[in-house]
């Protein structure tokens, strides 16, 4: 008898300690888990493409909002993006895409994090992706050639007619105006804002449609043989967007843009650029 209660004493401590054994290997293995997925996350536990950095998607041929001088990004949303990621403690770090696939690159991930762009805030843009607050008011404009067919007193009646061509920005307000506006014309799509006033000084347009700070700036920097021929207070809201499934994301961006607008550096960055 006794040689069997020993063994059986055995038996059980063999048990205990291999029991005791897989529950120390569970509790590594979740904390390797823990471990991974806190290196998935930036400042203050958001996820991010990059630890410890905000990847700014942008299209940077938007003057004043983004633009490329001598291989670097400039600009107002440059400039924004830059201290939002700042103020958040984190790195900034900007990705060129094409301004119709800005939305969708943010909904799907992968690409960016944040999208700061001249973005109006829209209906339509909201079911794919969430807007932070907004941080910039802005207006439409058409531009066209100086000593043309279409001048400022004219110009809401000679746009609306077939044979016209109006050049705008693909996927932005400006093309949504343009096409609900100006029915019987042609509204046709470029892939960036310089393409547009392009087309429109060589003749291959009639004019170009988007916003009003971009035509100013266009004007005044490259394209003086033109002009604004109309001018339309559509007070289009500015913001950046976010994935929906990063409410975290637009909620800290949304506390820099608040800190930014509470210490004036909104206020600088708006009278350094327009």
């Amino acid at each position: 008898m006794k040689i069997k209660k020993w063994g059986a004493l055995v038996a059980c401590g063999a048990l205990v300690a291999a029991l005791g054994l897989f529950g120390c290997s569970s509790n590594n293995a979740a904390s390797s888990a823990s471990s991974s997925a806190a290196a998935e996350s930036g400042a203050g536990g958001l996820t991010l493409l990059k630890e410890g950095t905000l990847t700014v998607a942008t299209s940077p041929d938007y003057p004043p909002f983004e633009n490329l001088e001598d291989g670097e990004y400039v600009g107002f949303d440059i400039d924004l993006a830059k201290a939002v990621a700042e103020e958040m403690g984190l790195e900034c770090e900007f990705v060129s895409l094409q301004f119709d696939g800005i939305t969708p690159a943010i909904a799907a991930g992968g690409q960016a994090d944040v999208g700061f762009s001249g973005i109006s805030v829209d209906p339509k843009r909201a079911k794919e992706i969430d807007f932070t607050d907004s941080y910039y008011i802005d207006d439409q404009a058409v531009a066209a050639m100086k000593g043309g067919a279409i001048t400022p007193d004219n110009a809401a009646e000679e746009l609306n007619k077939e044979g016209v061509v109006i050049a705008v920005q693909s996927g932005t307000t400006g093309e949504t105006y343009a096409q609900e506006n100006f029915p019987n014309a042609t509204v046709k799509g470029y892939g960036n804002s310089t393409d547009c006033f392009a087309a429109m000084q060589s003749g291959n347009a009639t004019a170009v449609c988007t916003n009003l700070a971009v035509v100013n700036r266009m004007l005044e920097s490259a394209y003086s043989d033109a002009q604004v021929v109309i001018e339309v207070a559509t007070g289009e809201e500015y913001a950046a967007v976010v994935s929906q499934d990063s409410p975290e994301l637009t909620e800290a961006v949304n506390a820099a843009l608040k800190t930014l607008k509470d210490n004036g550096t909104l206020d600088e960055l708006t009278n350094k650029w327009f």
